[in-house]
C-alpha cells in the first residue's frame, strides 16, 4: 500500500511540475527573459516554431527567442492552456494550446494566434524539462 501511495504522490509531483514548464514557458516569454526561458529546455532540447525558426540547445533557443519576441516584448501575451500529459517513467508527451493576445500601437487587444504545441520531455537531473517542441498555428 505504501508504494503505491508513493507512485502517485510520484505521478502527481512529475504533472505539477510538468505543467508549471507550461506556465513558465509564458510567463518568461512575456517578461522577456529569455535565459531562464532557454532553461526549460533539455541541455539538447529542440524548439521548432514554424515560421519564427527553429533552434537546438538552450544557447541557440535563446537567441531564436531574442531575435523572434524581444522586439515585441511587453506587447504580447501568451496564454498556455489544456494540457494533456503522459507520463512514462523519466519521459513524458504532451500537447498544449496557446493564444497570443497583442496589444496595437492604440494599446487595443486583438488576438494574435491560436495553436497547438507538440511536445517530448525527460527528466534531466531530477527536473522535467523540454526535450522537444513542435509548434503549431491554427488560427
Amino acid at each position: 500500500m505504501a508504494d503505491d501511495f508513493e507512485a502517485r504522490l510520484k505521478r502527481l509531483e512529475d504533472l505539477q511540475e510538468i505543467g508549471q514548464i507550461f506556465i513558465d514557458y509564458g510567463r518568461l516569454l512575456d517578461l522577456g527573459d529569455f535565459a531562464a526561458f532557454a532553461q526549460l529546455f533539455a541541455s539538447d532540447g529542440e524548439i521548432l516554431l514554424g515560421p519564427y525558426g527553429r533552434a537546438k540547445g538552450p544557447t541557440d533557443i535563446e537567441a531564436l527567442m531574442i531575435q523572434a519576441i524581444g522586439p515585441i516584448v511587453g506587447r504580447s501575451y501568451h496564454v498556455i492552456s489544456s494540457p494533456v500529459i503522459t507520463l512514462d517513467g523519466d519521459s513524458a508527451t504532451a500537447e498544449v494550446m496557446w493564444t497570443v493576445v497583442d496589444r496595437d500601437d492604440h494599446g487595443k487587444p486583438h488576438l494574435g494566434g491560436i495553436g497547438r504545441h507538440r511536445d517530448a520531455l525527460v527528466r534531466e537531473n531530477d527536473h522535467w524539462r523540454i526535450k522537444k517542441r513542435r509548434g503549431q498555428v491554427d488560427i
